[in-house]
C-alpha cells in the first residue's frame, strides 16, 4: 500500500534523495570503474526513494541497479580477462599455436625468453576483447544513467511528494519530454512517468501493479532500443584483429622502435621472413575467435539478482508471475505485451539465442519484470556501508563488489 499522509510528507528523511545535479556529476566522472560504482548506488537509492512512497513492488531503478552492477563486472574487466585466458590455455591446437608463435618470434630476434612472449600472445589475443566489451558496456551504463536517471531525480524533486493527483503537474513534467519514438523520440518515458504517478494515488493493490509494470517495461523498451548499438559492438569485440595481435608482438621483439629496429623490421618484411608469422597469427585468431565469442557471450548473457540468484538470459525464466499479474486487465499493458512479447501469459521462450536481437532481449526482460515484480530481494542494498562510503569519497572500494 502507498505511505500515509505523514510518511509521505517526510519519507525522504529517513533516506539519502539523489538529485539532478548530483546525477550529473555522476555521469561526468572519467574513471569508467568509479562511474559505474556510484550509478549503481544511484539507481539503488532511486529505487529505495520510490518504493517508499509508492509502496511495494520494484519500479525501473529497481532492475537497473542490479543490472549496473553486473555490468560493473564487465567494465573492471579482470574477471573476464583471466576467464578467457583460462579458457583458451584449456584449447590443445590454440596452445600449440602461441608455441609456434613465439618459436618464430624468436627465431626473429625477439630477446624475451619463450615463456614471456607466449604469455605476451595470451594477453595480445584477450586484451583487445576485454576493453572493447568493456569500452562498450561503460558507454551504455552511462547513457542510459544520464538519461533516464536523471529524469527519476527529476520526477522525485518535482512530483514524488505531492498528496493528490495534480494534471497539470505531471503534465509540465512530461512536456520537457522529445514526443515520438526512442532513440531520439522519448515517448514511452512520457507515458511511463504518468503511469508512475497514477500508481502514487491508486489505492487497488491490483491496479497500482499493472501500473507498475507497465511503467517499467515502457522505460525498458525506450532504454533497450537506446542501448542497441552499445550491446551489439559488446558481443562484436570477439573479432579480433590479426594485425593487432602482430603489432603487439613486434613491439615486444623490437622494444625500442628505434631506427636501427625500423631497419631490422624492413629488412624481415623485405625478405619475407614476418610471412610465417603473419600466417600462424592468422590461423590463431580463427582457432580462437569463436571460443572467445562463446565465453564472452556466456559472461555478458548473465544476470545476478540478490541473494545469489543467477539467470543465463540465454536459457527460459524458471519463476512464477505474482498473483497480481498473473491475469493482466491494464489495456495498455496487455498491447505492449502483445506487441514486445510473443509467448503471451508463459515463460516459454523467454531465453534469448541472440543478446544483440532487440526483440529476442525484449521478451526476456518483460518476463522477467513481471516474475520479479514482487520480490523483496531485489531491494536489498547493492553495496555494504563501507563500500559506501568508500565510493563517495571517490575511492573504489575493496571487497566483493
Amino acid at each position: 500500500m502507498p505511505l500515509s499522509d505523514k510518511h509521505t510528507s517526510d519519507f525522504t528523511s529517513s533516506r539519502h534523495v539523489p538529485t539532478m545535479a548530483e546525477v550529473d556529476r555522476i555521469a561526468a566522472l572519467t574513471t569508467p570503474v568509479l562511474r559505474n560504482l556510484q550509478i549503481t548506488q544511484c539507481y539503488f537509492q532511486l529505487s529505495a526513494v520510490f518504493a517508499a512512497r509508492i509502496g511495494a513492488g520494484a519500479n525501473w531503478c529497481t532492475f537497473a541497479t542490479w543490472a549496473s552492477k553486473q555490468a560493473g563486472q564487465t567494465i573492471r574487466r579482470e574477471d573476464l580477462l583471466r576467464a578467457l585466458e583460462t579458457l583458451l590455455k584449456t584449447k590443445l591446437e590454440i596452445g600449440q599455436a602461441v608455441s609456434v608463435i613465439a618459436a618464430i618470434a624468436k627465431e626473429l630476434g625477439a630477446k624475451p625468453s619463450i615463456e614471456y612472449i607466449r604469455q605476451s600472445v595470451w594477453m595480445s589475443l584477450v586484451t583487445a576483447v576485454v576493453d572493447g566489451a568493456g569500452d562498450a558496456v561503460s558507454r551504455g551504463n552511462k547513457k542510459v544513467f544520464e538519461e533516464i536517471g536523471r529524469e527519476f531525480a527529476r520526477f522525485t524533486a518535482t512530483c514524488l511528494n505531492d498528496s493528490g493527483y495534480e494534471a497539470a503537474r505531471i503534465k509540465a513534467f512530461c512536456q520537457s519530454l522529445r514526443p515520438g519514438d526512442p532513440p531520439t523520440g522519448q515517448r514511452y518515458l512520457r507515458q511511463a512517468f504518468t503511469r508512475y504517478y497514477e500508481a502514487l494515488f491508486e489505492t487497488d493493490a491490483k491496479k497500482r501493479a499493472e501500473l507498475m509494470l507497465l511503467a517499467n517495461l515502457e522505460i525498458g523498451f525506450h532504454e533497450q532500443t537506446r542501448l542497441q548499438p552499445e550491446i551489439a559492438e559488446s558481443l562484436d569485440a570477439a573479432q579480433i584483429d590479426p594485425q593487432q595481435v602482430k603489432k603487439r608482438l613486434l613491439a615486444i621483439i623490437f622494444p625500442d622502435g628505434g631506427y636501427m629496429d625500423q631497419i631490422k623490421l624492413f629488412f624481415l618484411d623485405l625478405f619475407r621472413k614476418t610471412a610465417v608469422l603473419d600466417k600462424t597469427i592468422e590461423s590463431l585468431v580463427s582457432l580462437a575467435r569463436h571460443q572467445i565469442r562463446a565465453a564472452l557471450t556466456a559472461h555478458l548473457m548473465t544476470l545476478t539478482l540478490p541473494p545469489d540468484r543467477r539467470l543465463r538470459l540465454g536459457q527460459d525464466l524458471i519463476a512464477v508471475f505474482p498473483d497480481a499479474l498473473k491475469e493482466l486487465a491494464n489495456p495498455d499493458l496487455r498491447t505492449l505485451l502483445a506487441h514486445i512479447d510473443p509467448t503471451p501469459d508463459s515463460l516459454r521462450e523467454t531465453g534469448s539465442i541472440d543478446w544483440a536481437d532487440l526483440p529476442e532481449r525484449l521478451h526476456f526482460i518483460a518476463d522477467l519484470f513481471r516474475c520479479y515484480h514482487e520480490s523483496a530481494d531485489l531491494m536489498a542494498s547493492a553495496f555494504t556501508a563501507e563500500q559506501v562510503v568508500a565510493m563517495k569519497a571517490g575511492k573504489v572500494p575493496g571487497g566483493r563488489l
